[in-house]
């Protein structure tokens, strides 16, 4: 497996750093550390020494980054150039058959949570890879190996089903998979003291029988383990949620979005809100 990561000097770039080491290391994985400077073509008239420095500090900035990732972890560090951060990375990451982009979250989002940048926004709806996002301050989880993955497994057949990506990273890791179901409750449509016992309970139990067929569809997956968190709304369902300090959370991409593209909809925008834990969103139609 091959795992690029986007990085900035900054603790928001550190973060995601802690996260492809974690990831790399329990997947066998190897890792590229991307930096992204802006392209100058042509080159502007006096520009040459100006960017001899920019590049020795780049050089300087990568070099830190990767003495980050433990030893049994292959890295190496590249510095490319495109006047756009993700158009950059992406085009890195097709060129060199990555499987995954990482990122850590904007620098003013709230620690132990996740805020989209520019960058992050741009390719969580573009990337032909899946994009994992580390929430702020992860760097100081001193997680060194992924423990487990959790999976949220669509209520319909035509949203987009991360599960067999899901499935392929924790049989390669040999960590538990957890499969995940949120029943959302909102209020409107249901009168003015929301949805009745009942009501709530019709949608628990469906949920249930829902992964109760993804998990017979897979008898040969060890580990499995299946959930279903409700709540008044989206965000309260999943803040009813447990996460361990190395568990990492998958997401489909949204309906509207491209084949083999990742597309972040409203449902996992909430949910990437909601959660404590790094969150990779998958591209519709991935294999």
């Amino acid at each position: 497996m091959h795992v690029t990561v986007g990085y900035l000097a900054t603790p928001s770039g550190d973060d995601g750093v802690a996260l492809a080491a974690a990831l790399a290391t329990t997947l066998d994985a190897t890792v590229d550390v991307v930096l992204v400077l802006a392209g100058d073509d042509p080159p502007m008239e006096g520009s040459g020494p100006y960017r001899k420095v920019l590049e020795a500090k780049a050089a300087g900035w990568l070099d830190a980054a990767v003495t980050q990732f433990p030893s049994s972890v292959t890295v190496a560090a590249h510095t490319v150039y495109n006047e756009s951060f993700a158009e950059g990375l992406v085009e890195f990451a097709e060129t060199h058959h990555s499987d995954m982009i990482v990122l850590g979250a904007a620098g003013d989002s709230i620690l132990n949570r996740h805020a989209v940048g520019s960058v992050a926004g741009a390719l969580l709806h573009a990337s032909p890879v899946p994009v994992a996002l580390a929430p702020r301050g992860f760097r100081d989880r001193g997680v060194t190996e992924i423990t487990g993955f959790t999976v949220a497994v669509p209520t319909r057949q035509a949203s987009a089903n991360p599960l067999p990506f899901a499935i392929t990273l924790a049989s390669a890791a040999h960590v538990p998979l957890r499969l995940m179901s949120l029943v959302s409750l909102e209020p409107g449509g249901y009168g003015p003291d929301g949805p009745s016992r009942e009501t709530r309970q019709k949608y628990v139990d469906a949920a249930e029988a829902n992964l109760d067929i993804a998990i017979r569809a897979l008898p040969d997956t060890p580990g499995l383990e299946s959930i279903v968190a409700d709540g008044s709304t989206l965000e309260e369902a999943v803040s009813s949620l447990s996460w361990r300090a190395g568990d990492v959370l998958a997401l489909g991409s949204g309906r509207l979005g491209q084949p083999s593209r990742v597309f972040l909809g409203s449902g996992a925008a909430k949910i990437l809100r909601a959660t404590t834990a790094p969150v990779m969103v998958v591209p519709r139609e991935f294999e």
